[in-house]
C-alpha cells in the first residue's frame, strides 16, 4: 500500500465531497489481517482497503460478507453496515462499471476473453457473467485453473484457447505481461492481429499506463483502454461503500491524472 494511488484518489474523494475523513497507508505484517480488522472496530474507522496478502485472511474476520467476497474468497474492501462490518470485493464491479464509463460499452449480450486465472480475472471474469455477458471464455496456460475461473461465470463461462480471442468482442488481459518492473514488461499478452476490427481491447495494468499491448492495439485503431479505470471505479464502489454518498468521479480521476503525470 505505501507506493499506493489509493490515498491519493480516496483522499481527492473526501475533499471533493466534503467528508471529513482522511485515508491512510498502513504497512500491515503478514498474518496480521485479522488484528487490523479488530483495529477498525476498536477506532471507528470508516472502512478498510484490503491489499495481498491479507484479502483471504481477513474473511473470517468479518461478520457479513458480499456474494463477491465470499465466492471469490477475497475481500478487498471492508465497510460498517448496521453495526456489523461487510466485507467486499469491488474489483469486478469497477471493471465493469469502468468500461461503461470509458468506452460505453456495456457487456449485456457480449462475448468476452479473459486472458489469465489469478484474483483479479476471477473477479471479471465473475463481474462479465453478473452483467449479462452470454460467453465468458478463460484462457489461461493451466487448463484447471482456467476452469476454476470460468466456473465464476456459472453457465456462460468455459475454458477456451488463443483461437477463441478472434471471435471476442472484448478481450481483457487479465496477467502480469507487459507490467513495469517486471521481466514481462516487454510482452505482449497476445497478438492483436487475431481481433475483429471492432474488438475492444482491456489490460487491467495501469503501469505503464500504456502497455505493450495497448501499444499494439492503438496501433490497429482498435478501441482500447488500461487499468485505470478499473482502479478508479473499484476505488468508488469502496468509497460509497464507507460514506453512503456518491463518489466524485471527476475529482477522482483528476487527483490520479496529475499523480501520474507528476509520477509518470
Amino acid at each position: 500500500m505505501r507506493h499506493s494511488l489509493s490515498p491519493v484518489i480516496h483522499n481527492a474523494a473526501f475533499a471533493a465531497a466534503e467528508v471529513d475523513a482522511v485515508y491512510l497507508a498502513l504497512p500491515v505484517a503478514e498474518g496480521d489481517g485479522a488484528e487490523a480488522v479488530a483495529a477498525m472496530r476498536r477506532f471507528d474507522m470508516l472502512g478498510l482497503s484490503v491489499t495481498m496478502p491479507h484479502k483471504a485472511a481477513v474473511l473470517d474476520a468479518c461478520d457479513v460478507l458480499s456474494d463477491m467476497a465470499a465466492a471469490l474468497g477475497s475481500a478487498n474492501c471492508l465497510y460498517w453496515r448496521d453495526g456489523a462490518i461487510h466485507g467486499d470485493n469491488t474489483d469486478g464491479e469497477g471493471f465493469v462499471r469502468g468500461l461503461g464509463d470509458e468506452l460505453a460499452v456495456a457487456p449485456a449480450g457480449l462475448r468476452c476473453a479473459v486472458l489469465g486465472a489469478g484474483g483479479a480475472a476471477r473477479a471479471v471474469v465473475r463481474a462479465l457473467a453478473g452483467a449479462g455477458a452470454r460467453d465468458v471464455v478463460v484462457v489461461n496456460r493451466s487448463p484447471d485453473r482456467a476452469a476454476a475461473a470460468a466456473e465464476h461465470a456459472g453457465a456462460a463461462g468455459r475454458v477456451g484457447s488463443s483461437d477463441d480471442l478472434a471471435d471476442a468482442d472484448v478481450i481483457i488481459n487479465a496477467t502480469p505481461l507487459g507490467m513495469a518492473g517486471t521481466s514481462a514488461a516487454h510482452e505482449l499478452a497476445f497478438d492483436v492481429d487475431v481481433a475483429r476490427n471492432d474488438a475492444v481491447v482491456c489490460d487491467l495494468i495501469y503501469n505503464p499506463t500504456e502497455t505493450p499491448l495497448l501499444a499494439a492495439a492503438a496501433a490497429r485503431g482498435l478501441t482500447h483502454q488500461n487499468g485505470l479505470s478499473m482502479l478508479v471505479f473499484q476505488a468508488a464502489v469502496a468509497f460509497e461503500h464507507w460514506t453512503g454518498v456518491d463518489a466524485p468521479l471527476a475529482a477522482m480521476k483528476s487527483a490520479v491524472a496529475a499523480a501520474i503525470a507528476e509520477h509518470p
